[in-house]
């Protein structure tokens, strides 16, 4: 199956906020652990409070780039499960859009934006469940 193909079948925005205060932790370890693995880099590096190596800042901001503009967070929030200030998110989100100039990173948010979504989708409780 071709990438555009495997991408219609997993929907466009995700929209989290309907799941649960405990979404947004979730929602962070499914975060992570796509980031981790497209970025290679470890957990802990990602988790730290420090910022780290350029490559692994930038793996954050795209983390919490994921989390406000495809999940629906709110900046408080994204600081809140990431360990950042909501000035901090804000500032990141914009790292990213600016850098989605770049074509090869623009492909690499769309794809994470969508396996991000797909797995939320299979692993959170529907809200439903939830009461």
């Amino acid at each position: 199956m071709h990438a555009h193909n495997v991408e219609a079948g997993l929907g466009a925005q995700l929209s989290c906020v309907a799941y649960g205060q405990r979404a947004p932790f979730a929602l962070k370890r499914i975060i992570e652990h796509a980031i981790t693995v497209v970025f290679d880099i470890e957990a802990c590096d990602l988790r730290s409070r420090s910022r780290g190596t350029a490559e692994t800042a930038f793996a954050r901001q795209a983390a919490m780039y994921l989390a406000h503009v495809s999940c629906g967070l709110s900046f408080t929030d994204t600081g809140r499960i990431f360990h950042r200030d909501r000035t901090t998110v804000a500032y990141a989100c914009g790292q990213i859009e600016d850098r989605r100039d770049d074509a090869r990173v623009d492909r690499t948010i769309d794809l994470l934006e969508a396996v991000v979504g797909r797995l939320a989708h299979v692993t959170l409780p529907r809200p439903s469940c939830l009461n």
